[in-house]
């Protein structure tokens, strides 16, 4: 128990930056009729198009923050990279707390953006070099049930507080986030990559609650010393006429000589899109992070502030809060049965019950039947839904599905490409708001659910309760992924 308590702070320390960065991004939500009036509290009220740079500047500091994440901690260790991605947080708000100059407010926003960025890629890795299989998926779902929770702690702040107040509460937030990793055990993968393999195993019995001496800590640090070898996934030392008992001492001799000469023979790049099972995982998380995407949660958040106005411009603001909280209770309820329903079953009933609220979102829209507030209560169902599976779980297999010698590389390419299809959907939603109208948008978002259940149906391997090694098993069993593997093989060989 105190090995999981221990797993659980961790998975709360290094997401706790997520957390902050909800809380950045719904600031300008309450903030900029404050920025653009006359009384604004900055020397002069702010343009057309600094306020869009207000709410914009922090996903382009996020994909510096996320370029910048792998560097940082490789180098600095888990525990105090944290330490050192959660300081923007604080130089930002420090900043907007003293400043009146619109343009330090919108260095700060994407000062503040950077370590968002930085945040999301950190808390998958350092869940996934910490976590049992058992809880696994509970504590990846935390990164964005923070931020959920994050959305709806400044929502709530807006509604009452004012704006000096706010500030200093998210200056304290920041500073908290910073504390919290004080706190925190370093990474038994990190030591272990550094050559340091006593405290390699004294950081494993931290996390699991038990001795040094512990055949469950020998167990598991003598599988992550096999993991750690990547030259011997490309060595084939299998032939006709060996023996089993010659394969073995030979695949023992290649093992002594990568432990004499580790982590130098092969790339993680090369590691990632050369190595079958590697690449599996890398296409059945970018697949399933695309398709989340594209199913609409972006624009819905956008439509829903119109929408709740429309039903009751006086309760406007408690519906927010409740849209917030929708969104943490669908958070929450996957990491609560993340690791008892499965991947698949979450991913492929939140996708079918997305496909169903979209259609009906689109009909209300097209056909005008239904009062507002029934409006209002599909875009909440939807808003659970979908974060009841589709919008969590792959970020769950993100955590698991990958060696520790592509975790880094993966979740950085990864976590930039949602950032580039966010700017994405953003910018061609007026488009296909004016070639289909907003009832034929929803229609096509209903159209992705379904399409993304039915590719999760064929694609998405069950994890649950899976160690690494087993999951590495697994994915190289799935057959179904072989054509866009071959694919992607042959892409890679022609620009090589």
């Amino acid at each position: 128990m105190k090995g999981k308590l221990r797993q659980f702070y961790t998975a709360f320390a290094s997401g706790f930056g997520n957390l902050v960065m909800g809380m950045l991004n719904v600031w300008p939500s309450y903030t900029t009729v404050l920025y653009t009036s006359e009384d604004t509290p900055l020397s002069y009220p702010l343009s057309a198009t600094e306020e869009s740079l207000l709410g914009s500047l922090p996903s382009l500091g996020a994909m510096a923050g996320t370029a910048l994440v792998g560097t940082i901690i490789n180098k600095l260790g888990r525990r105090n990279g944290g330490i050192v991605i959660s300081l923007p947080f604080i130089l930002s708000w420090a900043i907007v707390s003293v400043t009146t100059s619109p343009i330090l407010v919108l260095i700060a926003r994407f000062l503040a953006g950077t370590a968002g960025g930085a945040f999301l890629v950190y808390n998958p890795v350092f869940v996934s070099e910490v976590a049992e299989s058992s809880i696994r998926g509970a504590l990846a779902s935390s990164s964005l049930l923070l931020y959920c929770a994050g959305a709806l702690t400044s929502y709530i702040f807006g509604w009452f507080l004012t704006y000096k107040i706010i500030i200093w509460l998210m200056l304290l937030f920041s500073v908290i986030c910073v504390l919290l990793h004080v706190f925190v055990g370093e990474s038994p993968t990190f030591l272990l990559r550094q050559h340091r393999d006593e405290a390699a195993k004294s950081a494993l019995a931290f996390y699991r609650g038990v001795s040094v001496n512990n055949m469950t800590v020998l167990d598991q640090f003598s599988s992550m010393k096999e993991q750690l070898l990547p030259a011997t996934e490309l060595i084939s030392v299998n032939t006709e006429s060996e023996t089993k008992e010659e394969e073995a001492e030979k695949e023992k001799l290649n093992i002594d000589i990568d432990i004499r000469e580790p982590l130098k023979k092969v790339s993680s790049f090369r590691l990632l899109f050369c190595t079958p099972t590697s690449l599996k995982a890398f296409l059945v998380v970018t697949t399933l992070i695309s398709m989340q995407v594209f199913m609409g949660m972006v624009p819905v958040q956008v439509y829903a502030k119109t929408v709740f106005t429309q039903a009751d411009p006086s309760r406007s603001d408690l519906y927010t809060v409740i849209f917030a909280l929708v969104l943490v209770c669908g958070s929450l309820a996957t990491a609560a049965i993340a690791d008892m329903a499965g991947r698949r079953f979450l991913i492929l009933a939140s996708s079918a019950l997305v496909c169903g609220f979209m259609a009906a979102l689109g009909y209300l829209l097209q056909s005008q039947v239904a009062p507002p507030w029934v409006t209002v209560l599909i875009v909440m169902l939807y808003c659970f839904s979908f974060m009841f599976g589709a919008g969590t779980v792959p970020y769950v297999l993100l955590a698991e599905v990958f060696v520790p010698e592509v975790q880094n590389l993966a979740s950085m390419l990864i976590v930039e490409w949602v950032w580039f299809l966010n700017f994405l959907i953003i910018a061609i939603f007026p488009i296909m708001k004016g070639l289909l109208g907003m009832h034929g948008v929803f229609y096509a978002f209903a159209c992705i659910s379904l399409s993304n259940m039915v590719i999760s149906f064929f694609i998405v391997p069950e994890t649950k309760g899976l160690n690494n090694q087993q999951i590495q098993e697994l994915l190289s069993r799935r057959k179904n992924l072989f054509l866009c593997y071959c694919l992607f093989k042959t892409i890679i060989f022609v620009l090589t």
